[in-house]
């Protein structure tokens, strides 16, 4: 198989699991949380900084680059890996998200999903093949299966059709899918907020057998207790032996919650969009730096980081790039975010191997300024 997950340590404490995701482009230590590329970059990230604060992996977007520049073109680069210069592992989500956002410019058949080009109008068609035909192109270590993403609220009878026609398109998924021993295709579990669809929906895809499994459907405006409640009834019945990733989930609370709740992989765009709004993630909570009461504030974005940005700049400064619309700015705000996180995913990796993860989120809860209303971001 070309992605194996190994587990070494169930927290006795919370349950939670420690583990390893084996790629044919390196492990990645689980719990783990994924910087997002979309267009084949972190934004102002160069691969050379992400490997600096060590991210294991990093996501891309099918949709995106199937717009631009094309995956033909990225196939005649040699893939993605040489195409962006990444040697670590890549994950491509299948662009299903993206393609049912477009709410007013697509038409779902059975056959795929019709939509227009959010750059120039173009009309153009994805289905579950052409999906994995983009990814194949890509060669990204893991790939996901073309799905329907229901919106939210949905009735049970909308969620109903809509997971059962994602498993007849995994099915699809499965089928088209060229190159087995160097990329592993991950199916979507879907069913939106209602346990007997998301249990129906893991147990069909179960039953094809995918190397891996994501939840998808999930912070799509419900609230993060209704979120936690709906994991707490699917990742129990997912594979044990394989890695359940949560998708598009990327605050410090609910990465530390859904670690609690068994989940391995985490990705989201949360820390780049607010870092370039002049946003910081510390140990205190949030942060916005581009206020004016850090104007003469010559200290770190957060005393207790040991980043890049924290150990050479100052609010101040950096509140200074940002009103003068300098780059320099965005890329110092969005290494500390990325880093927050990944460094934080470090600290709920070794909570796990203590056996004290929910000491350790309450203690971190306590800090960031967090309490029974969930503020935070």
């Amino acid at each position: 198989m070309a992605v194996r997950y190994e587990h070494i340590k169930t927290c006795k404490q919370s349950g939670a699991r420690l583990g390893r995701v084996h790629t044919p482009h390196g492990v990645i230590e689980t719990p783990a949380f994924m910087p997002v590329g979309t267009l084949a970059t972190v934004k102002t990230m160069s691969p050379e900084e992400l490997k600096a604060m060590d991210a294991h992996i990093i996501l891309s977007n099918t949709y995106h680059l199937f717009l631009r520049p094309g995956h033909e073109i990225i196939r005649q680069a040699g893939g993605l890996h040489k195409f962006m210069n990444w040697d670590r592992p890549i994950l491509t989500d299948s662009g299903g998200f993206q393609v049912f956002s477009l709410s007013d410019m697509r038409k779902i058949t059975e056959e795929g999903v019709a939509f227009r080009s959010h750059l120039n109008g173009d009309k153009l068609f994805l289905s579950p093949e052409k999906a994995v035909e983009i990814q194949n192109a890509l060669g990204s270590d893991i790939m996901m299966a073309f799905d329907e993403c229901p919106p939210y609220p949905a009735t049970h009878e909308y969620a109903k059709q809509s997971l059962e026609r994602t498993t007849r398109w995994a099915e699809r998924c499965l089928k088209a899918h060229e190159n087995t021993q160097n990329q592993a295709l991950f199916g979507i579990v879907q069913g939106g907020m209602y346990e007997d669809l998301r249990k129906q929906s893991a147990a069909d895809l179960t039953s094809l057998d995918f190397p891996g499994y994501a939840i998808g459907g999930l912070s799509v405006g419900e609230s993060k207790e209704l979120m936690y409640e709906v994991l707490e009834y699917t990742t129990p019945v997912l594979p044990a032996n394989k890695p359940r990733y949560l998708m598009g989930v990327g605050s410090p609370d609910a990465l530390i919650e859904g670690s609690i709740r068994g989940v391995d992989m985490f990705d989201c765009v949360l820390p780049t969009r607010i870092a370039r709004n002049g946003t910081c993630m510390t140990s205190e909570g949030r942060l916005v730096v581009r206020n004016a009461r850090f104007a003469e504030d010559f200290g770190p974005l957060d005393p207790k980081c040991n980043c890049y940005t924290c150990t050479h700049y100052s609010r101040a400064y950096i509140r200074h790039l940002i009103k003068a619309d300098e780059t320099f700015g965005l890329r110092l705000t969005t290494y500390h975010n990325l880093h927050f996180l990944l460094e934080l995913m470090r600290n709920v990796r070794q909570a796990i191997q203590d056996d004290r993860l929910l000491d350790f989120r309450d203690e971190f809860f306590e800090m960031y300024g967090m309490n029974e209303n969930g503020r935070g971001f």
